[in-house]
């Protein structure tokens, strides 16, 4: 029988050598004549609690009871009763007589009184935390008495311990026996190892060994007075001594007075079951066990009730102890999130709650959880992590960031709620310091150029300003062939007032990165026309501009007189204040993706240029005038051919990149080079219309065919093909370069421009206007042309004899209107 016990007390191990765990420092007190030591796994470290209990013999009465209660601690599981992990039982010499050991580890606790001497609670967070305690004891109680007809037979202070995350448990099972009331024939004690219990603690019945007395009794009765020592040892704050001080009831809370005096009655039969007392007691209706037990059966709640919930849950967090929520509240509610059964609302409690954790258990605690929500499908948890991706980004690693944040994030780019695009935009600002130069040239710049060209003013306006502020992290390279051509070509010409001034802000904050020559042709030419701009807030911030860059090419012109420029090369000292983060221009989308009317928000940074530049005029009351779009899209919309999709990988020099269609066939970051080849004559532009397909255009000419300029969008070309035109101007010889290579590459690989810019001698889209005069930027889209004009030829039949006959409807209308 000894050898049976000592089986199933040892466990694994057979000595302290083979105890997987260190025993560490021992607690000041503990339950018996046990002792309770801090300890580690051997594997992983983590911490436990390891309890030892030592006797002259093996056949020591100590150590029988102590091994009654590692089998049954082993065997009752109960998530308020302590968890057991790992036993074994060592015999040793010391000296000339044997020694044996008992040693049993569990999960990491604390004695009660010792955690409550820590916390050090007062008020009403005190009584609260007692409460929540209570609760969580009488359950265990509750459990033993009525469900396992157990006996515990010592429920006290001693044999209370407190986890890790605050909750109370209990243990000390040494004593702990079955009921045995429905046995008539039994006679001798219930409990065989009562004599441990303290004579304060013992009932009447059971100082008086009245076993039949007990045996009449209810199964509770035993540990509902267990129950009452412990509530006056908790509120006196003293060890019980002798029974008597039982009667002192001056330190028990009024709302709990009543069920303690039923708890020791004098009649085992009339006192208090503890499953009644958890039902019915008034002082267990406090906010914290309430919260902690809704929190518990969440799963069972419908979504209105969690909604409700977790919305008043940060103020409810202010009032309740804070070591409780940080230590019992915060773990219940990130496992909620990361198992999806709390809703969106929560992530504001947990970043609360995160906020008053030191840096290293945020780290530990909140970021994990964080992390991992990224990858949920819930749009409203996606929006949540955006909008307060200022409290956690900054505690992200790069490496986290680079590789499981961004990927879930980028996602939100192209996603169908404008709401979200336009979050996802300003999270870049927190995110992309921390990305890789891969990242961002391979796959940010690839978003925000489409962000550019978005249908959303707002979205468009503040793609400007973030690319502004992440100026200083793209390599040189890209920005060199990034920066000026989204701030001129793209963000200069939106129809949105301000996006307008956006690009101009963004233009003066990243002026350091620009040379005089870049400065002096690419960047003055087209700011200096928003001087003549129709929104006067666009006026002002051009001539700023003007100014702030004429400054800078005359310090270059300085530095070349006395024979430095370096500047030329290297780029020219921005004046002071220019490189400060520019702030969000405007936020006009609501919840659900869809356009309102835009009101400007003021900008977080007082010293940002453009947060008191950016327009106040909503986008309902913005003149969103149209502008004249290429002449093959016009073309193409009288042959009602849906519009072709939008240029998304660079900042070429698009003409219309902004416009209603955002028609664009350059895709890449490098400049426009128009090339000088033939030109289509305009009854052939006229039949590729009509047929809704591309036909190829011939390398020659007829010699007494009309060159063209530009396609116009009225119908009276179709009617005046043949009149004799007025002398072009000069730069109608330049044409939209449209080389069906080029095109058939940027469909193969529509991203290559990024990665690589477009060869020199790649041809691209030019989208001229029909004249200089209705187009302020055709002498700045591209470099005037290196031959003069071509004679025209006058009206005639020859022409159109000459062309290729494909059977085009068109032709005969053409011909019978003249």
């Amino acid at each position: 029988m000894l050898k049976f016990l000592k089986g199933v007390v040892g466990g694994s191990g057979t000595g302290v050598k083979d105890l997987p765990y260190n025993i560490g420092e021992p607690y000041a007190s503990a339950w018996g004549s046990w002792v309770h030591y801090r300890g580690t796994s051997k594997d992983d470290g983590a911490p436990v609690s390891i309890f030892s209990l030592s006797g002259s013999n093996a056949n020591d009465g100590h150590l029988v009871a102590g091994r009654n209660g590692v089998k049954r601690l082993r065997t009752v599981r109960h998530p308020n009763i302590l968890s057991f992990l790992h036993s074994t039982e060592v015999e040793t010499l010391d000296g000339s007589s044997a020694k044996v050991t008992i040693y049993m580890v569990t999960e990491p606790v604390m004695p009660l009184s010792e955690k409550i001497k820590e916390l050090g609670l007062e008020g009403s967070q005190r009584d609260e935390y007692y409460a929540w305690g209570l609760h969580r004891i009488a359950k265990a109680v509750s459990f033993l008495n009525n469900d396992c007809k157990l006996v515990h037979g010592n429920v006290c202070m001693a044999s209370v311990v407190v986890t890790q995350t605050l909750d109370w448990k209990l243990h000390a099972f040494d004593v702990l026996s079955e009921f045995d009331g429905n046995n008539e024939a039994a006679t001798g004690p219930m409990l065989q190892y009562e004599w441990l219990i303290g004579s304060q603690y013992k009932p009447m019945e059971l100082s008086k060994s009245d076993w039949a007395a007990i045996r009449n009794s209810p199964p509770w009765a035993i540990d509902s007075w267990g129950l009452g020592c412990l509530i006056y040892e908790l509120f006196s704050g003293m060890k019980l001594s002798r029974t008597e001080e039982l009667r002192n009831t001056a330190s028990i809370p009024k709302s709990l007075l009543q069920d303690y005096q039923r708890l020791l009655s004098s009649t085992p039969s009339r006192r208090l079951n503890s499953t009644k007392l958890l039902d019915n007691s008034e002082y267990f209706q406090n906010k914290l066990v309430e919260t902690i037990h809704f929190m518990e059966i969440l799963n069972l709640k419908d979504s209105v009730e969690k909604d409700t919930f977790f919305r008043k849950l940060p103020n409810l967090a202010d009032q309740l102890p804070r070591e409780i929520v940080v230590k019992k509240l915060l773990p219940l509610l990130a496992s909620a999130l990361e198992f999806g059964s709390a809703t969106a609302p929560a992530l504001t409690a947990l970043l609360k709650m995160g906020s008053w954790l030191s840096t290293e258990e945020y780290g530990l605690k909140v970021l994990p959880t964080i992390v991992k929500l990224f990858a949920s499908n819930d749009r409203a948890i996606r929006v949540g992590l955006l909008q307060h991706i200022d409290q956690y980004g900054e505690s992200l690693s790069s490496q986290t960031v680079d590789e499981q944040v961004y990927p879930h994030v980028a996602n939100g780019f192209s996603d169908t709620s404008a709401f979200l695009r336009e979050l996802t935009l300003k999270s870049m600002l927190v995110l992309a310091p921390k990305l890789s130069q891969r990242t961002i040239s391979g796959s940010l710049l690839k978003f925000l150029s489409k962000l550019q060209v978005d249908e959303e003013p707002a979205i468009r306006t503040n793609t400007t300003i973030l690319l502004g502020n992440i100026a200083s992290y793209l390599s040189e390279g890209t920005r060199k062939r990034v920066l000026i051509n989204a701030f001129t070509v793209r963000a200069l010409r939106d129809t949105f007032s301000p996006a307008r001034g956006a690009g101009i802000m963004a233009l003066c904050a990243t002026s350091s990165y620009y040379d005089a020559s870049e400065i002096a042709t690419r960047i003055l030419p087209n700011i200096v026309v928003l001087t003549i701009d129709l929104d006067s807030d666009v006026r002002s911030k051009a001539f700023e501009a003007v100014e702030q860059f004429l400054q800078l090419v005359k310090q270059y012109h300085e530095k070349a007189i006395t024979g430095d420029t370096t500047g030329a090369a290297t780029g020219i000292s921005s004046i002071p204040g220019n490189a400060s983060l520019l702030g969000w221009a405007m936020s006009s989308l609501t919840m659900k993706g869809k356009p309102s009317e835009q009101n400007t928000l003021t900008s977080s940074s007082t010293s940002a240029p453009i947060a008191s530049s950016i327009s106040n005029t909503s986008s309902d009351d913005v003149n969103l005038t149209p502008v004249r779009v290429s002449s093959r899209s016009d073309l193409t919309d009288l042959a009602d051919h849906p519009p072709s999709p939008t240029s998304t990988d660079g900042w070429g020099e698009l003409e219309n990149g902004i416009h209603g269609e955002h028609d664009g066939d350059k895709d890449g970051w490098d400049d426009i080079e128009p090339l000088e080849e033939a030109k289509p004559s305009a009854a052939l532009a006229n039949i590729q219309a009509a047929q809704k397909r591309p036909v190829s255009v011939p390398k020659t000419q007829v010699s007494n065919s009309r060159p063209k300029s530009s396609l116009k969008t009225s119908k009276d070309d179709d009617s005046d093909l043949w009149g004799a035109p007025a002398d072009p101007a000069p730069r109608s010889t330049s044409k939209p370069s449209t080389a069906k290579a080029s095109r058939a590459v940027d469909e193969d690989d529509p991203w290559g421009a990024i990665a690589a810019p477009v060869p020199k001698s790649s041809s691209k889209s030019m989208n001229l206007k029909s004249s200089a005069d209705d187009d302020l930027w055709a002498s700045i889209a591209a470099p005037p042309p290196t031959t003069g004009p071509k004679p025209l030829s006058g009206r005639g039949r020859v022409t159109k004899a000459a062309a290729p006959k494909l059977g085009a409807q068109r032709i005969n209308r053409t011909s019978s209107g003249m």
